[in-house]
């Protein structure tokens, strides 16, 4: 596929119409709705079951292990960010959405399984076959949203990992607020401790590692160009995802205190290393799909192949930011960012190229980003235009 190098900007023909904008308040004003409405069922749920007391404790030390959650999907996003609306849209979506819909099913199965065996079997049959099931449908449910409404904002893996991660940490930080605030509730601040520590310390990413299989599936369908791929691959996701999660559940209903830590140093643990792997190699992944793909712009004359190594590399990225900041400033620090944000953008683009994924309008927006970085690099350099 050839590289734009010499067609004039194109500029794309207004939309006279105002259905576009009507149509996105319609849905905008639908989707706060909707999530209000979570909101406010929850919140009457957690004030009448646990108490005013209790559930402000349960926020607070709910929220702690988001510190650490969130920044390690941040740290994932860092070569080509996601928008910060569709981020927050998919933590809202876990901890509301996903949270009142699984509530309520699993409530459900509760009811219906404590009409043929007794209520504690109930409660674990529902954890372990029934929870799985619906909470990892309703957290999957995002990032197949995102990737069928924003293609243009989903890449492949790496966005799909992002996504799962961050809508699976507002599920948990909805979930935990119930079982620390019961714990509260019914053993003081010895047990909300215990939970605490069981559940913000020894096990933070349990629910983002489960989530993330369902997003490498739908990475993996967003980046194909197979039709029988797009489907089976976010299937195949979802049924891993479903089948760890329900083995976690299996080990802490059937395991005692001690056959839970044994479950837990022996195959917790591991199964978090190999998490933290999968998500170095997302990371230096996407670190050499974007030189693979900025190099065709360097040979045509729009990049140096400098300029490629240091966008392909995070550390050589931040030393760019200082020394246009050192020579140029405040204003200089502004344009390097842009130019390498518009350099990711522009690498994710051509591999939607590459693979036959891109809009119709490609050619026009790949101009427009080679445009951006020419007036980006005159910028970091002080090539001052007045």
């Amino acid at each position: 596929m050839s590289v734009a190098a010499t067609a004039p900007p194109l500029t794309p023909p207004e939309n006279p119409t105002t259905r576009p904008r009507i149509r996105a308040v319609i849905l905008l004003g639908l989707v706060v709705v909707g999530f209000t409405i979570c909101a406010l069922a929850l919140a009457s749920y957690f004030g009448s079951s646990l108490g005013l007391q209790a559930s402000l404790l349960a926020i607070l030390f709910a929220a702690l292990p988001l510190l650490v959650v969130i920044p390690a999907f941040v740290w994932l996003d860092r070569f080509e960010a996601e928008p910060t609306r569709l981020l927050v849209f998919a933590f809202l979506w876990g901890a509301l959405v996903s949270a009142f819909g699984a509530a309520v099913l699993n409530t459900g199965a509760v009811v219906a399984f404590e009409t043929v065996t007794d209520p504690e079997s109930a409660v674990a049959t529902m954890a372990v076959v029934v929870a799985p099931v619906v909470e990892e449908a309703f957290k999957g449910i995002l990032v197949l949203l995102v990737w069928w409404l924003h293609r243009r904002e989903f890449d492949g893996i790496t966005d799909g990992m992002v996504y799962a991660g961050i809508c699976a940490a507002g599920f948990a930080f909805t979930e935990n607020i119930q079982y620390l605030g019961q714990a509260h509730a019914e053993g003081g601040g010895a047990f909300l401790a215990g939970v605490f520590v069981l559940r913000g310390i020894m096990s933070p990413f349990a629910h983002p590692m489960f989530t993330v299989l369902v997003g490498i599936g739908v990475g993996i369908a967003a980046t194909s160009t197979r039709r029988w791929l797009k489907v089976v691959a976010p299937l195949v996701g979802y049924v891993l995802a479903v089948g760890a999660h329900s083995m976690w559940n299996l080990a802490a209903v059937a395991g005692s205190g001690t056959g839970m830590l044994v479950f837990y140093l022996l195959v917790g643990v591991p199964i978090f290393f190999g998490f933290i792997c999968l998500v170095i190699w997302a990371r230096s992944r996407e670190g050499g799909l974007i030189a693979r793909h900025l190099t065709p712009y360097a040979d045509a004359g729009w990049l140096s192949h400098g300029e490629v190594g240091m966008l392909a590399s995070m550390s050589r990225r931040r030393e760019a930011r200082i020394w246009a900041r050192t020579n140029t400033g405040a204003p200089g620090l502004a344009a390097m960012r842009a130019f390498q944000d518009t350099a990711s953008e522009l690498a994710l683009l051509r591999k939607r190229m590459h693979h036959s994924t891109a809009s119709e309008n490609c050619l026009e927006h790949e101009r427009l980003l080679l445009d951006a970085l020419v007036s980006q690099r005159r910028a970091f350099l002080g090539e001052w235009v007045g």
